[in-house]
């Protein structure tokens, strides 16, 4: 009888903004909310976000505000953003959503053998938790092994840090080409292409397929309703290792 090989492990990372979740414009309030917490005053300048981990966003806050941001700062902004954002949970939940077939494709991936599934989100991790958990999306992954932007500043050294947590909770070596990258942003495209990733591309934020293609991804979906094709657009890595 011949043996049946065991399918390649996979380590799916989902971001979070505009791919699992749309967030109603409320991470921008809770940004804010965190500059009032560190300074005393409300920022006179708008927030931008634009794919960045939260040390970024607040970096790029207080420049524009004549500040700098110290390593202190920067820590204590790690501390406040979470009360931020937990007293906004009422006005996510009422403006926000999950994204359409989030739900049904994490939970069609997790039926997937040899499949881990995480995040990796410019978020902070317990930011991260809360706007997943609001609508109901936590199921399934496992925050243990994500990556955050309370790992490093730059998007792109989140997958190697997800990578190593994964590694050490199961014992098992995820590789560039046994990462899958899932966002809809140019700087998740990136992440992918620089930290080492397989990246599954959706265009369900502001930027379309042909832009998100032409940066790079490897798969470019239109958004997550079609669960099937979002679980063949994922286990294409495993198809790629097999060409090779």
């Amino acid at each position: 009888m011949t043996d049946i090989a065991a399918p390649v492990p996979l380590l799916v990372l989902w971001d979070v903004d505009d791919t699992l979740i749309y967030n109603g414009g409320v991470s921008k309030e809770a940004y804010a909310l965190g500059f009032k917490l560190l300074t005393g005053k409300s920022p006179v300048e708008k927030v931008i976000t634009d794919g960045m981990t939260d040390t970024g966003i607040m970096r790029s806050l207080f420049e524009r505000h004549g500040l700098v941001l110290t390593p202190e700062l920067a820590a204590q902004a790690h501390k406040v953003m979470p009360t931020a954002l937990e007293s906004l949970v009422p006005q996510l939940r009422e403006r926000g959503h999950a994204m359409p077939g989030a739900r049904a494709a994490i939970d069609a991936l997790g039926k997937e053998v040899g499949i881990t599934q995480s995040v990796l989100t410019g978020n902070i991790a317990p930011n991260a938790f809360t706007k997943v958990a609001t609508f109901g999306l936590h199921g399934g992954l496992d925050f243990e092994v994500g990556g955050y932007g309370s790992d490093h500043e730059v998007r792109a050294e989140l997958v190697p840090a997800a990578r190593a947590k994964a590694a050490r909770k199961y014992g098992v070596e995820f590789t560039p080409a046994t990462t899958v990258l899932i966002g809809d942003t140019p700087r998740d495209v990136e992440a992918g292409r620089v930290g080492g990733a397989y990246v599954v591309a959706v265009a369900t934020g502001k930027f379309d397929s042909d832009t998100l293609a032409g940066l790079g991804a490897d798969v470019v979906l239109s958004d997550l309703c079609d669960t099937a094709r979002v679980v063949e657009a994922v286990l294409s890595a495993r198809g790629l290792l097999d060409a090779r």
